[in-house]
Formats: structure tokens, sequence, C-alpha cells
């Protein structure tokens, strides 16, 4: 990256002349709520606190964590730094409180943080709580981590992807231009145009600025960390600093959007010179974690090519002699952020496992495996510190807190620690959450969690809803979130019936493998059996008054299900579903085939183009697409779809509402012309809970 992108501390001194403080007035802080009747609303949701990331101190007594509130009327948030006492005996200290939202909390010392905010990395005392800036960046910080010694910063920012040189004098004197040639296949990847890649950038720092910069991949054109979810958990220091892990897919263009074939590569600071480690493993290889004494690596490793939902192994290679060990080679789950126990005997990592997210402890050298917590949760990340673990744990009932768990702890109960939203959810009367486990028609158990409507009452009956997840490979865990909330749903009055259906980890490799190139089979069973199984087993369930609803995977699963909802036994008009609502579905696969970016996942879920007609598995795949079942189309339809899913483009939610149109059946499009895959901006995401609550009270409550 040119130097001249970066400014000395001296001038920003001068740019920043008399800001020393880092508070600021009018800045998004902490709501007072008042919830009258209990009910969690989608109003009452979007006012609580969201915390992400956590940090705890050198000396083991503060954790720090960034909190997001919102100001609905501004359609915006807000993230500031907390510090709280890591025995959970203090209240929370609010230590930055400005118009810019903060991110990337790490500690330099027991009294400093370092943290980004707009396109700075800046110090804070926490004490005093006056800030420092070290480095200006005008490209911005996507997040960093310091080496063990704090002499050196590894951070993230991109670089610009260059038009080809034949292509360029087209562009000539054309500086307003909107205009776009593209000459390759990855030309856009989630929800970006691939104007610009991330890189790793090493750096000295002497503890007030930074120096001697260099781009680790030397200009190389490939992502490093991996776009869309990769971030600072991709790359990592060896203790003594001289080594650096980082996660990269050393490919571009067609091959890019054909393989998911990354590496882990050693890059050696005293000679710039780069060992790839995962060579010869075809697919994800990704977040290394060096043992504390430096001898060895682990990482989050998939055998296959083309596969993103493959067993996520824990694998361990011994940098002296090069041995590589399997640490889940007996184990039939993934795992998901490493870390290592001081002695390195153990590795500790997340596990799916059964309808919930637990921590696992693995013995590297008897290969042993032990759950270290239990519980109706799901722990989504946790820092290790000598016997204790500090976990980040939702569940269906409450967003983000901090929790403490112990490493000798074996199916151990968490201590709660933080308190963000007590105050608001003390106001509320949740849903109740049910584990029920239902036979599949194969005879297979299955895990459907049921949740109540809220004020439940046994002498009444309710409409219900089923849940479609998407993934297709994602588990129905003990999420929290912003976008599909059952607690809004329970809030609503609603039943929800969610099944853990085939496809969803956390019920072992098999099962989880029984939906690719079949999704019109089993796991459309699982739905329909799901929601026969749950309204039988409850007379309070209204068995005519049951919609369905789901995005990604969960909208086709909505598309899928409107064309087989006829002559079902059980149901007095012969359909199952009365209503239904699909949120950025695949509704035509032939359509999608050539309108997605990600090739590698249509040529392993749905077998390979759809013109090897003579294959038998690709026959059978697109032979289960929705738009060839829409003359049996029965059912009042909700569509909803955005206009930046380059996942699922917007032309398949406008096709379907199309098709529900022709049909003369009641419908309605939901079209954000400026969100994603998901639906993020606070007014917006309203405007999404509205609208749900809206329609199916409309076509099963009235």
């Amino acid at each position: 990256m040119k130097p001249s992108r970066f400014l000395t501390v001296a001038a920003i001194a001068l740019l920043l002349a008399g800001c020393s403080s880092n508070k600021e007035s009018n800045v998004i802080g902490k709501p007072e709520v008042t919830v009258a009747d209990g009910r969690f609303t989608p109003e009452v949701m979007w006012q609580l606190g969201k915390m992400t990331e956590t940090a705890l101190s050198p000396d083991g007594t503060t954790l720090a964590y960034v909190l997001t509130y919102y100001d609905m009327p501004a359609n915006k948030g807000n993230a500031d730094i907390y510090l709280l006492p890591s025995d959970g005996k203090g209240d929370a200290r609010r230590l930055t409180a400005t118009n810019a939202s903060e991110f990337s909390i790490v500690w330099l010392d027991d009294n400093t943080i370092l943290f980004c905010r707009g396109t700075q990395i800046l110090s804070v005392d926490v004490t005093s709580g006056r800030e420092r800036v070290i480095a200006e960046n005008e490209r911005g910080y996507e997040g960093f981590k310091l080496s063990p010694d704090a002499s050196k910063i590894l951070y993230i920012s991109t670089v610009p992807v260059n038009r080809p040189d034949h292509l360029a004098p087209l562009f000539k004197d054309l500086d307003k231009t909107t205009g776009r040639i593209n000459e390759d296949l990855a030309y856009r990847h989630w929800d970006c145009w691939v104007d610009e890649i991330p890189h790793i950038f090493l750096a000295d720092f002497d503890g007030r600025e930074l120096s001697n910069i260099t781009d680790l991949l030397n200009g190389q054109p490939y992502e490093c960390p991996m776009r869309p979810w990769g971030g600072v958990e991709q790359f990592n220091f060896s203790p003594d600093g001289a080594l650096i892990a980082y996660t990269c897919r050393a490919k571009t263009g067609y091959d890019y959007a054909h393989s998911t074939n990354s590496d882990i590569y050693v890059y050696d600071t005293r000679d710039a010179s780069v060992r790839n480690i995962s060579e010869g493993i075809m697919g994800y290889d990704q977040n290394p974690v060096f043992s504390h004494d430096g001898t060895m690596i682990a990482w989050e490793s998939m055998e296959r090519d083309g596969y993103e939902s493959d067993k996520l192994r824990l694998m361990v290679l011994n940098l002296e002699n090069n041995e590589l060990c399997d640490l889940t080679e007996q184990f039939d789950y993934g795992v998901s952020s490493i870390a290592w126990s001081d002695d390195d005997s153990q590795l500790l990592a997340v596990v799916m496992y059964r309808g919930t997210q637990q921590i696992f402890a693995f013995d590297r050298v008897a290969h042993h495996v032990r759950q270290v917590t239990a519980g109706k949760h799901d722990i989504n990340g946790f820092e290790l510190r000598s016997d204790d673990i500090y976990a980040n744990q939702v569940s269906m009932s409450y967003p983000q807190e901090i929790y403490h768990y112990s490493l000798a702890a074996t199916n151990g109960e968490g201590q709660k620690i933080s308190a963000v939203n007590d105050d608001v959810l003390s106001q509320v009367r949740m849903g109740r959450t049910e584990e029920r486990w239902i036979e599949t028609v194969d005879g297979q158990q299955m895990l459907v969690w049921l949740i109540y409507p809220y004020d439940y009452d046994s002498t009444r009956t309710y409409p219900a809803l089923l849940f479609c997840e998407g993934g297709p490979q994602s588990m129905v865990g003990q999420f929290w979130s912003t976008r599909w909330n059952f607690q809004v749903m329970s809030g609503a009055g609603y039943f929800v019936i969610a099944p853990n259906r085939r496809g969803c980890p956390g019920f072992g490799t098999q099962w989880c493998e029984e939906i690719s190139k079949d999704y019109g089979g089993l796991c459309m069973q699982d739905y329909m059996r799901a929601t026969d199984a749950i309204a039988d087993a409850m007379p309070q369930i209204d068995k005519e008054r049951i919609g369905a609803c789901g995005a990604s995977f969960g909208g086709y699963s909505v598309y899928w299900l409107a064309g087989h909802n006829h002559d079902v036994k059980g149901y007095s008009d012969g359909r199952r579903f009365k209503t239904l609502l699909a949120h950025n579905g695949m509704f035509n696969f032939e359509q999608q085939y050539l309108e997605t970016e990600e090739m590698w996942f249509e040529n392993w879920e749905l077998g390979g183009p759809y013109w090897d007609r003579n294959n038998p598995v690709v026959k059978n795949s697109y032979a289960q697409s929705p738009h060839l079942f829409v003359d049996k189309w029965n059912t009042p339809i909700c569509v909803v779809h955005s206009e930046f899913d380059f996942r699922i483009v917007a032309s398949q939610g406008m096709a379907a509402y199309n098709a529900a149109q022709m049909m003369h059946l009641k419908s309605r499009y939901l079209y954000f012309p400026d969100e994603t895959h998901w639906v993020l901006r606070p007014q917006n995401s309203l405007l999404w809970h509205r609208n749900f609550i809206d329609w199916f009270d409309q076509t099963l409550k009235q």
C-alpha cells in the first residue's frame, strides 16, 4: 500500500487539535424502554443492545465489549466500547461515546485498548478515556491483530481491482460513466461488485505509530481474508511473532467461482518466505491458530473441493516433523472457533451439537473428546484464559450476553456475567421453547423446536407457522436474530414449528449430506412430517390455520411446498398450509444456475449445469424446481426479495410473484432496492417484520 495513504501522528494531531476527548453530544445510546403488556414486538427487539466482539484484559480482570444501539428515526446504529469486571461483580461502564462506531478491540496492556473507528486505528486509556490516533488509512481498516510482544500489527484493508490494460482506453475521458466491463466470472460476490479485495498488511508498531508497512500478499490478486465471511480469525502470529499463518484461496475468475479450495500459508517475517502447509487438502482450510509453544498449528479443514458444508475437521500440524493429525477423525461433528489450552494438551472448539452450539475439548494426545458446556443455548465464540472460559452466548429467548465456564467442567452450566438487556427482557413474557423429537417418514428421529405463543392459554387454539431453515446446510439452533426472530412470531400470537430437517448439521455427517442433489426429497418430507406430527400432538394448534415461511433455501422450500399443497389427508380442504411467505428464495433452478456467482455451490448441490441432460442426478435435481409446479399453486403467498442479493438475484422473487398474480392468487411483493441476502437497515427491518405479521394476520387470523 502506498505510504501516502498514511498520515503521521503529528499531522493527525494538527487535524484533530483540541479533540482529545472521546465524548460527543447527541450520540446514540441506551434508550429508555417500557414494555406495557409484556409482548415482544419488532419495535421492542430493535431497542435492545446488540453485543458483538469481546476481549479480556491481559490481567484477566476486565472484559471489553462492543455494544450497538439503534436510532430508528435516524435509521442507523452506533457501536461503542464498554468495560465490565470479569467476575460479574460490578456494573458495566461505557468507555466511548462518539457518533462513529468503534470495532476490532484489542488490549495493548491492562490500561490501554486499541480499536478501529472510521479510517483510523486509535488507542484509548481505559482510566481517563483519552484517545490517540495510531494510524490513518484512506481505504479504512476491517480489523487487526497485535503480535504477542506488541511490536507488530497485522491489519486488514483493501486493494483495488484494476481494469485490464486493454480495457482502460475505453474509459478515457469518461469519468462520469457508471458502466462496467467484465471478462471473467468472478465480477460480483454475495452483495457487492468486486472492485476491491481484502489483503493483510504487516506493520512495525512502537506503541505510538505504524511503520514499515508490507502487503503480505505482495500485490497478488487473491483475497485474504476470504469474502464474504472472513475476518481477523483467518490469520494469527506465532508466539514469538516470527511467523504469520493466514488463510487464502489463491484463485481468481473462473477458478475462484468454481472452487472452495483454500489453504493455510505461513509467512516468515525474517526472510519474507511463504509456505503452503495444507497443500493437497482440497476443501476449505481456514482459521489457523499456533500452539503456545509455537511448535504446532491447528486449523479448520474441509476434505472436498466445491462443498461448502463439508465437515469442518480439527487438523493439527507439527511444524517440527510435519506430522498432520485429524483430531475429529472419530468425531461426527464439525468444529469452529479453535483455542489451545495453556499447556497445549487440549484444543477447545465450538461444535454444532443436536440443536445447540456447545464448547468441546479435544485431548491432543489421547484423542479423547469431552463436552465442556451444556444447556439450551448457542455459544457463538469464546475466549480461553487459563481455566476460565468467557463465552458469547445466545438463545431463542435472549440476545448475546457473556457467560463464564470452567475448562475443567463436563457438561457444565455457565454463570451469566453481563446484563446488557436484562432491564428490558424482565418486562417481556417470552414464549416457551420446547425440544420435541419426532419420527420421520423413513424411521429416523428429528429434533423440532416448538415455540409457544406469547401468553399461551392451553384452553385456546392458535395459528402456527412452519419455519423453513436456509443454508441449506444450517442448523436450527438456539439462535437470536433481528431477521428471523421466533419470539417476535410468538409475540404476534403464533406457535412456531422449527424442524432440523435433513441437511442440518449437528446431527451427524449422514444426516447433513442427505439433502445435496435431492432438494425435493427427504428434506421436504421432513417439513411436512414435522408439521403434521406437531399439529396432531398439540390440540392447541388450529390445523386449519397453519402457514409456512423461510429464506434462501427456506424460500425455495416455501415455493416447493406451494406446489405440493393439495390432497393432503387430515386437512379439511386438502391444504396443509393456508398461506406462505418466501424471502430471497430460489424459484427457477435453470435461471438460478446462470444467475448466481458461486458456481461451485450449484455444481455440488444440483449436480451440475442443467444442460447436462443425460446425467440422472442433474435431471432429478432440476425436476424439483418450484417453477415447474406453479399450475398447482392454491395458496396466498407473500414474496420478499432484495436487489443486492447476488446469491439469489431479485428476478427470482419477481418471477415467483408474477406467477402467483397470473394464477389469480392473493399475493404480495415486498422489494428492497438497497438490501442484500439479508435485511439489515433498521427501518427496512421494521417494515419487513410489520409486513410479516400483517401478512400472516390477514391470511391466518381473519
